[in-house]
């Protein structure tokens, strides 16, 4: 039951981010070009994920236990530390540079496209590096 409801939720994730046009590369991009050809609109997807995750954060947070396992796993450290900026800016960089984060690049795999696969190999292995190279 538990593989069926993560499965369902993921499958409206995706389809949120198709819908949402942020498995579109060329928006995530015209979104970050505030100089050129600006395009506002994923401020607005933004702003209704907001409205409706910071609410259900709380809400859900009054609970004893998730719904599907015995205890909540919350990040316990909170400091903004060297690796968090680092990786802050790295994960911007990529986004930048190819218009995709993990999520609508997962998404996007159903367009086939070669520069794809190459950019979830190269976040693959830097997820891999990090953990190799992990010191705090």
């Amino acid at each position: 039951m538990k593989f069926i409801l993560v499965l369902f939720a993921g499958l409206i994730f995706g389809g949120g981010l198709v819908v949402s046009g942020m498995s579109d590369q060329n928006k995530i991009l015209n979104f970050l070009d505030v100089n050129g050809q600006w395009d506002p609109s994923l401020l607005l997807v933004m702003a209704g994920a907001l409205m409706i995750s910071a609410p259900s954060f709380y809400l859900i947070l009054k609970r004893q236990a998730p719904l599907l396992s015995q205890t909540f796993v919350l990040q316990k450290n909170r400091k903004v530390n060297r690796p968090l900026v680092v990786g802050s800016i790295l994960f911007g960089a990529g986004w930048g540079v190819y218009g995709y984060c993990p999520g609508p690049a997962i998404v996007s795999l159903v367009y086939f496209r070669v520069e794809t696969f190459i950019f979830l190999v190269a976040m693959l292995l830097g997820i891999y590096m990090t953990q190799k190279l992990k010191t705090d």
